[in-house]
């Protein structure tokens, strides 16, 4: 099948661009000292997360995504943040210098995220290849769109041994929607999970996740059977909870209610962990969950661990969710009121307390003491 090449041209590096130079989170350049900061209740990052870049910028116009073609803002692209937070740039020899030094001894991990560009095909398996020389555990999060089967056995080969796709949208209608037609995007349904399919054959089962966002237009149980589906082809999922970018197509669209998000986080870890299925669990009138289908001792055993709120990502060597990504759904203010979306360590018995109220809120909007919350 021949792959389409969404970008304008197959120009070679400029200054500043991948593959010798990449973007990385915020919380990876604090991780590895290159910026100063410190996380909130001491929370530690297990993975460095980088974001290819590109003068040009990346070619898709996702409605929600801080890196879309289409948002409109007044800072050039590689200024723009991405999932909430800044993304400065930085070599990539300095990167692999981090690692290889032990400034940051605790990451076992390295996540590289690609952009809807030709050319990130190649540079990205170019970082790939270079970073194996200094860390074990590599994932790349993928652009089914411009990639094909054959790529996926040269990202293995290169190093590479987890894959994610963000998959984003729980149904078609709005896939289509949110990135495909509806806003003249490249992306398709179709194309997306058939690499899934092909990424399972390659790297194996629970050696691929795909990112779904909670909170774009779609219900619980939309949102459940999707995850459901994508266990069922052997690939997990790792949640977000979506938080609008300035300048971006929903730039005006509220944060989902934290109810919504804890039932979907509960019902992903039930999912994923094969310990029930979407078809046990039960919905009201107009989709929301009211029962998960466990037993009152496996139920209450789930909401005293705490680990279903944590973020769902790639494991590394001693923790499961080494892509922990703090702050990535959240405002710090918001975590410190208790509605941290995803927590990057276990939640405390504190925390606990309020999550079991939140699990039982079904209000429809974002709220805070009955207010709804407009939170910047």
């Amino acid at each position: 099948m021949e792959t389409p090449d969404v970008s304008s041209s197959d120009k070679t590096c400029h200054d500043g661009e991948s593959p010798e130079y990449v973007r990385t989170s915020l919380a990876a350049a604090i991780t590895m000292g290159k910026i100063p900061g410190k996380f909130y209740r001491d929370a530690k990052l297990y993975c460095i997360n980088l974001l290819l870049t590109y003068d040009e910028g990346c070619h898709a116009k996702c409605a929600y995504c801080g890196l879309s073609g289409s948002r409109e803002t007044e800072t050039e692209w590689t200024d723009n943040s991405f999932i909430r937070v800044d993304w400065p740039v930085f070599p990539l020899e300095d990167v692999k210098e981090a690692i290889r030094s032990g400034v940051c001894p605790h990451v076992e991990r390295v996540c590289i995220s690609m952009i809807t560009l030709g050319r990130a095909r190649e540079d990205c398996l170019a970082v790939a290849s270079e970073l194996s020389e200094v860390i074990n555990h590599i994932s790349l999060l993928i652009t089914p769109t411009i990639i094909n089967r054959d790529w996926l056995v040269r990202a293995k080969n290169a190093g590479v041994d987890k894959i994610g796709i963000a998959v984003d949208a729980a149904t078609p209608e709005l896939f289509d929607k949110l990135r495909g037609q509806g806003v003249s995007g490249p992306h398709k349904w179709e194309k997306y999970w058939q690499t899934i399919r092909d990424a399972v054959e390659i790297f194996g089962k629970g050696n691929v996740g795909i990112h779904l966002i909670v909170g774009i237009g779609e219900t619980e149980k939309q949102m459940a059977e999707t995850i459901q589906r994508a266990q069922d082809m052997g690939a997990n999922t790792h949640l977000f909870s979506f938080f609008p970018e300035e300048g971006s197509l929903l730039e005006d669209q509220s944060q989902p209610p934290i109810g919504m998000y804890r039932r979907i986080q509960l019902a992903r870890l039930i999912i994923n962990k094969e310990i029930g299925r979407f078809e046990n669990m039960r919905f009201n009138e107009i989709d929301q969950i009211i029962d998960f289908g466990l037993s009152k001792e496996t139920f209450d055993e789930l909401l005293n661990d705490g680990e279903a709120f944590m973020t769902s990502g790639c494991s590394g060597d001693t923790v499961e969710y080494a892509c922990n990504r703090p702050f990535g759904n959240c405002t710090p203010s918001q975590a410190s009121i208790g509605h941290w979306r995803n927590f990057p360590f276990k939640p405390n018995q504190e925390d606990l307390k309020l999550i079991r109220e939140q699990l039982n809120d079904y209000s429809l909007t974002y709220q805070v003491d009955g207010l709804e919350l407009d939170e910047d």
